[in-house]
């Protein structure tokens, strides 16, 4: 699988891990703590393969990046959280900079 690749299911299962850990609700339900550990431990397997091919400032840029947009859509959608406009101004900042560095960034 090219680094991409691993670099994309990471992100997935880090973005899966953050979703259960708060549905843990502070580990008091801790099968989704668990989960949780066992997604964020399985994110770490993949992102490893991506840091052997890409530079590392790339890649967790993009994957911490991806992270934040996607666990902010969650976040409104899921669990009824708010963000004002600044703070979605900021979230889009964070997105335009990982879609740029993926496209100026060759494996």
């Amino acid at each position: 699988m090219a680094a991409w690749g691993f670099l994309a299911i990471a992100i997935s299962l880090e973005v899966a891990g953050t979703f259960l850990l708060k549905l843990s609700d502070g580990f008091r339900l801790w099968h989704w703590g668990a989960l949780s550990i066992l997604c964020y431990s399985s994110c770490f397997w993949m992102l490893a393969p991506a840091m052997k091919v890409l530079p590392i400032g790339v890649v967790y840029a993009i994957w911490a990046g991806v992270g934040i947009v996607a666990a902010s859509l969650i976040g409104v959608l899921v669990f009824g959280e708010r963000l004002g406009p600044i703070q979605l101004g900021c979230i889009a900042l964070v997105l335009v900079g990982s879609i740029g560095l993926r496209l100026t960034t060759t494996s």
